[in-house]
C-alpha cells in the first residue's frame, strides 16, 4: 500500500517536469493534439478494445530522403494507405492504431539497445518530424503506440558507461554485477574496479537493468510520462515483460516482475487514464498471460493464439486452433488480448504458409473475425515473405514493383526480397481478388460490426477437421463464422451447438461477406444441431453468416 500511495503523490509531482537522463530537445513543443482519436466510445469502451493494429518498422517502411532508410516522414507520406481519416473511402487499408518498433537512438539497427529513452533515433528523423507524425495520425483518428524498453538498455547508454567506473558511480547499482561469472547471460567488463560480471538475458551488448535499486523505477516512470504526457503517445509496447526481475526461483514472470508492473501501471493511468499497454510475454500461454492483464497490462499478446491459428491453417485441421480456444476460454474468457498472425521476431506467416495466396487469407479472415485487438505486421497485408534471421523478417516495405521497390530512390539498408516484382502494394491495390483487398474488406466489416470487436465468442462444431466455426454475438447480433480451412469443397459438414444464447424460431441467413443467402437456421432449446448453412464450402473460404429473427 505504501508503495502504490508514493507512486501516485510521484505521477501528481511530475507533471510537466522535464526527465533527468538527459536534456530534451529544444525542438520539443506541447503535447499534439490526437483529435479525433480522443473521441469516447459511447459504451465508454477502452478504445484499444476496438482497434485494428499495424507494426512499423521504421527503418523498413517508406524513405521520404532518399537515403535508403525508412523514417518518420516517409510514414507520414503513407498515412492515406493506411487510413485516410475518411470513413467513408474503401481505398484505404483502415487501420486504426499503429505499434512503432523502437524510435530511440541505437547503435543497432533494431534499435532494442537504447542509447537515450528521451531522444529521437536520427536515422529516423528529428522529434518535431516524429510530433508532425503523430498529428497527422491523430488527425486520421490512428492512434500510435512506441516500444519502450525496460528490461535492459545498451552497453552504450551513458548510465551504463559511468557505471563500469565502479563502486564510486551514481549508476553502479542501475545495473547486475558479480565479482564472478554466474553462468548463462553474465559477461565481463573492466573498469573503475577491475574485472567485473553484468547481467545481459540477451547479449552482452543489452546490460538488464537493476529494479531492486528504486532510482531505476524512478527514471523509467519519468521516460512514461514524458512520452504520454510532454510529446502525446497514446501509449507502449513493452518488450521482454517476463524478464524484467529475475529472482532465485523464478527467472521468468516472477512475483516481483508482477508487483512492479503492478505498479507501474498506476503510475501511468495516473498521468493518462486513457494511455495504453500491451506486453510481450513471449511464448506463454493463456494462463500466464492471465496473471498479468488487468492490475498491470491493459492486455498480453497471445501467442498460443496465433499459432494455434497459423498451424491449422498451414495443416488445413483445426486441431490447433482448437486447442488453443479451449485454454483460452478457460482461462481468458474476456479475450482481452493482442491477437496476431506472426511479428518481428518469427517467419513472416506467407512463408510459414507456403507462400499460399489462398491460406493466407484465410489466416487474415480468422485473425480479423475473432475476438481480441488484432495486430497486423507491416507488409503482411501483400504476402510479404521472409525467413530468419531477423533482417530478412524487416526487410523494406514492397510498394511497387520499380526500383528499389518503390521505397526508397537509392538502395535500401536491407536489399528487397527478390519477389518485390510482382508482390507489391501497386499490383494489388484496387485488384479484387488480391490478398491486401481482402485486408480492407475484413478490416472495413469488423469496424462496421461490433459482435466483431466487442461480442462475446461462441463455440460451434462442426463435425469435420477441416472447418471451424463460431459464433460471436452483441445483443440481438449474432454473426456465424465459418471457415473451410482445406484445398476441398466439403459438403459432408454439419454444425453444431447446444445450450447458446439464442432465439428459438427460425432466423434468416446470409453471408455479409460475399452477399450469399445461406439456408434458413432453426434454433430449439436456446441451440441447433445438423445445420448447414450452404449444399458446400468452397475451397480455402470464409463467411461471416448473419442471423436474423
Amino acid at each position: 500500500m505504501r508503495r502504490i500511495i508514493m507512486v501516485l503523490i510521484l505521477g501528481i509531482l511530475l507533471v510537466g517536469c522535464f526527465p533527468s537522463e538527459s536534456s530534451p530537445s529544444s525542438e520539443l513543443s506541447q503535447k499534439q493534439s490526437p483529435g479525433p482519436a480522443e473521441s469516447q466510445n459511447p459504451e465508454d469502451v477502452p478504445w484499444w478494445k476496438e482497434a485494428v493494429f499495424y507494426e512499423i518498422f521504421v527503418r523498413s517502411f517508406y524513405d521520404s530522403d532518399g537515403d535508403g532508410i525508412g523514417d518518420f516522414d516517409g510514414i507520414t507520406q503513407k498515412l492515406d494507405y493506411l487510413n485516410d481519416g475518411d470513413p467513408a473511402t474503401r481505398t484505404d487499408l483502415g487501420i486504426t492504431a499503429i505499434w512503432l518498433m523502437p524510435i530511440h537512438p541505437s547503435p543497432s539497427y533494431h534499435g532494442y539497445d537504447v542509447i537515450n529513452y528521451y531522444g529521437i533515433n536520427h536515422d529516423y528523423g528529428t522529434m518535431d518530424e516524429f510530433k508532425n507524425f503523430l498529428s497527422e495520425a491523430h488527425k486520421r483518428g490512428i492512434r500510435v503506440i512506441i516500444d519502450l524498453v525496460l528490461n535492459h538498455t545498451s552497453t552504450q547508454h551513458p548510465f551504463f558507461v559511468d557505471a563500469l567506473r565502479g563502486a564510486t558511480s551514481d549508476f553502479h547499482d542501475w545495473y547486475i554485477w558479480s565479482p564472478t561469472s554466474q553462468g548463462a547471460g553474465w559477461h565481463s567488463a573492466t573498469g573503475g574496479d577491475g574485472e567485473l560480471y553484468y547481467y545481459g538475458y540477451f547479449c552482452g551488448c543489452m546490460p538488464d537493468l537493476n529494479y531492486e535499486n528504486p532510482d531505476v523505477t524512478d527514471q523509467m516512470e519519468k521516460v512514461a510520462e514524458y512520452w504520454l504526457e510532454t510529446v502525446g503517445v497514446d501509449g507502449f509496447r513493452v518488450d521482454a515483460a517476463k524478464h524484467l526481475i529475475e529472482e532465485e526461483k523464478a527467472a521468468l514472470n516472477s512475483p516481483a516482475t508482477h508487483e512492479w508492473f503492478n505498479d507501474f501501471y498506476l503510475f501511468y493511468k495516473n498521468v493518462n487514464p486513457a494511455a495504453y499497454s500491451v506486453g510481450e510475454v513471449a511464448g506463454s500461454d493463456a494462463r500466464t498471460i492471465s496473471t498479468y492483464t488487468g492490475d498491470q497490462f491493459d492486455q498480453i499478446f497471445n501467442f498460443e493464439m496465433a499459432s494455434g491459428v497459423v498451424n491449422s491453417v498451414k495443416g488445413e485441421a483445426t486441431s490447433s486452433i482448437k486447442s488453443a480456444v479451449t485454454f483460452t476460454q478457460n482461462d481468458m474468457p474476456d479475450w482481452n488480448f493482442g491477437t496476431f498472425l506472426t511479428n518481428h521476431d518469427q517467419d513472416r506467416v506467407m512463408s510459414v504458409l507456403g507462400g499460399k495466396v489462398e491460406k493466407a487469407k484465410i489466416a487474415a479472415f480468422i485473425l480479423l473475425t475473432s475476438p481480441g485487438t488484432p495486430y497486423i505486421y507491416y507488409g503482411e497485408e501483400i504476402g510479404m515473405q521472409g525467413r530468419k534471421p531477423d533482417e530478412l523478417i524487416r526487410r523494406p516495405m514492397q510498394w511497387t514493383a520499380g526500383q528499389f521497390g518503390g521505397f526508397s530512390t537509392s538502395s535500401p539498408w536491407q536489399e528487397l526480397d527478390p519477389a518485390y516484382v510482382e508482390v507489391n502494394v501497386q499490383n494489388q491495390f484496387g485488384a479484387a481478388d488480391s490478398l491486401l483487398s481482402t485486408y480492407q474488406k475484413l478490416i472495413a466489416i469488423r469496424a462496421s460490426q461490433p459482435a466483431l470487436t466487442l461480442g462475446e465468442y461462441l463455440t460451434v462444431d462442426s463435425m469435420n477437421t477441416g472447418v471451424y466455426a463460431f459464433i460471436r454475438q452483441k445483443g440481438s447480433t449474432n454473426l456465424l463464422i465459418v471457415v473451410n480451412l482445406t484445398k476441398n469443397r466439403i459438403i459432408d459438414y454439419a454444425l453444431n451447438a447446444e445450450t447458446l444464447p439464442l432465439t428459438e424460431g427460425v432466423h434468416d441467413v446470409s453471408d455479409i461477406y460475399s452477399g450469399t443467402a445461406g439456408l434458413p437456421l432453426t434454433t430449439q432449446n436456446d441451440g441447433f444441431a445438423d445445420y448447414k448453412p450452404l449444399e458446400q464450402l468452397e475451397p480455402y473460404t470464409g463467411y461471416i453468416f448473419e442471423l436474423v429473427k
